[in-house]
């Protein structure tokens, strides 16, 4: 089971992948980070991405059409694509109250949106925090 530093460096073994990140929502704090930041500073994007992912999590319009409370995160995965790339967050559910998520940069050419979905779920399940 992967720690954070060996979870960022498996997302940054993914064909494409410039930036890797562990961050909390709640905070908008960078609790790992491997590779490049779009804007060239890894905490920008962590207090950046933390509002996208704490909107997510929290507005009723993506969360109450699971209807099945408990059963771990309501959303589980964001894509936002930009014309030079795709940036993929992915909640990780943990046994504590969690507030944290995967976020991947990957480039547009040379990266695989489907295969990188896969593989930060994989990772996401796996990592230990602590």
């Amino acid at each position: 089971m992967p720690g954070i530093d060996e979870c960022l460096l498996e997302a940054m073994a993914l064909p494409g992948a410039r930036g890797a990140s562990l961050v909390d929502w709640t905070s908008g704090l960078a609790l790992g980070t491997a590779g490049d930041s779009p804007v060239g500073d890894h905490e920008t994007t962590a207090a950046e991405t933390a509002e996208l992912a704490r909107s997510a999590a929290e507005f009723d319009s993506f969360t109450a059409a699971d209807g099945a409370p408990g059963a771990g995160p309501p959303v589980e995965d964001l894509i936002v694509t930009t014309r030079a790339g795709y940036h993929v967050l992915r909640f990780v559910e943990t046994s504590f109250d969690s507030s944290v998520f995967l976020h991947l940069w990957l480039d547009r050419d040379s990266g695989n949106l489907a295969l990188a979905r896969l593989r930060l779920r994989d990772l996401a399940e796996r990592l230990v925090l602590g």
